[in-house]
């Protein structure tokens, strides 16, 4: 793990260049101009045959081979699925389920109108989409918690249909852990197809699967690249990449904490982001001792290790401060704050997808359970961007009624503007009106 001491504008400048690097570290990759042409390649085949390269990559790709009628997920393999789910997983299920249905529930926006004393109207319409993809990976691990995620504020938002897609890599199909999810969450249709391919087909359409309006869910940088070109094909939430964390900590804080934030960020692959700034170099060097300490007894410590030394650093601000200033620069996806002013501290970051505050809140809450979505942006997104809501699978449709006295009124500088704008025809589909009614 990398570790800076800032103790000069010089320094300042390099800690900065080092971190927009490595939060650019997905978009700098050398393989990508390949990757993106196996994706292109991919997402052209499965427009022009359909199931047929669905059913090939699903071989190809996931060592399963399928009919193209076993491609979708039937209501009897979804009860089986819920069935071999222990009970208490199921109730634990349906917790994380209610808490983030009433989180999501709280955001809302309402259709307005509103009249006016001439009779015009005026107003918004807000509806749900019609149609959503969500897209849950499969393979190194298996995720309920995306699948929650993604699916309840589309259920809150009021999409009536919800395709979910999801490689075949549990015994030829999808973990029964995942399917309980999201039948609890209120799923339509399931398909056990992964990878690229999959958000083709969700994107165009095949004889099987239903085109949507919008795909979101997380997947590695293949899935990431395909999303990415079939935006404006239909909408997607983000472009997301490597997971993040940074925990800003003072003197005060507890180094197993820090450290724990580090790993378990760590622990999702090889190019995690995880870093710490503080002002303490004595709280620094714990840290440090912690993560080596700790490391060697988790599961998945070659993934960790790998994280740390490429993108893991520690950085020594001369205050608290100047840790502020860097975390609005790196915007990260997670932020920890543990410092005695946890709240205070907070209310000067305005570039994080999520925070949490104070020692006794790992990210692990806000990843599982607590309600707010662990779908965030990346990539010093939280610039401009937000997290997955329910809002983002609505859409608002503007209303104007203008009634003869209030167009008479406004028809000369109606005209004026579009003829200011060498628009003849706008100006005169005022004109005729206003002379019709003389």
């Amino acid at each position: 793990m990398k570790v800076f001491e800032i103790t000069s504008p010089e320094q300042l400048d390099r800690v900065k260049m080092f971190l927009a690097q490595s939060a650019d570290r997905a978009q700098n990759d050398g393989a990508d101009t390949d990757r993106r042409k196996a994706v292109e390649a991919i997402i052209q085949d499965v427009r022009a045959r359909g199931d047929a390269a669905l059913v090939d990559y699903t071989k190809r790709f996931d060592g399963v081979s399928l009919e193209t009628d076993q491609l979708e997920l039937t209501e009897e393999d979804m009860k089986k699925a819920a069935a071999a789910v222990p009970k208490a997983t199921i109730a634990m299920l349906e917790r994380a389920h209610e808490n983030i249905r009433t989180f999501h529930s709280k955001n809302l926006r309402e259709s307005w109108e509103e009249s006016l004393p001439d009779g015009s109207m005026y107003g918004q319409r807000i509806t749900p989409i019609e149609i959503a993809g969500v897209y849950v990976p499969g393979g190194k691990a298996y995720y309920p918690s995306s699948v929650l995620m993604n699916i309840v504020p589309a259920r809150v938002a009021g999409v009536k249909t919800i395709v979910m897609a999801s490689p075949p890599s549990y015994h030829g199909s999808i973990h029964p852990s995942v399917l309980a999810a999201a039948r609890l969450a209120g799923v339509s249709r399931v398909f056990r197809v992964g990878g690229v391919q999959a958000i083709a087909a969700l994107a165009y359409g095949t004889e099987t699967v239903p085109s949507v309006v919008k795909i979101t869910g997380p997947g590695n940088a293949y899935v990431t690249a395909a999303k990415a070109m079939v935006r404006g094909v239909v909408d997607i939430d983000s472009e997301a990449g490597p997971s993040e964390v940074l925990v800003i900590a003072d003197k005060n804080a507890n180094p197993n904490h820090a450290a724990a934030e580090l790993l378990a960020q760590a622990e999702h692959d090889e190019e995690a982001l995880c870093l710490l700034f503080t002002p303490s170099k004595n709280l620094a060097e714990m840290v440090l001792e912690r993560l080596r300490e700790r490391m060697a007894r988790l599961s998945r410590i070659a993934i960790i290790s790998k994280s740390l030394e490429a993108f893991g650093a520690i950085v020594i601000t001369p205050d608290m401060e100047t840790a502020i200033e860097l975390a609005n620069f790196v915007a990260p996806e997670h932020l920890s704050v543990q410092t005695e002013y946890a709240t205070r501290v907070a209310d000067k970051v305005l570039n994080a997808g999520a925070i949490m505050l104070g020692s006794m809140t790992p990210v692990a809450v806000g990843d599982y359970y607590a309600g707010p979505n662990h779908i965030l942006p990346t990539m010093r997104r939280a610039r401009y961007s937000s997290p997955l809501s329910a809002e983002d699978f609505r859409k608002t449709t503007n209303i104007m009624q203008y009634s003869k006295e209030r167009l008479m009124r406004d028809s000369h500088d109606i005209e004026e503007l579009a003829m200011l704008e060498g628009l003849q025809a706008h100006a005169e589909s005022v004109t005729v009106r206003i002379r019709d009614v003389r």
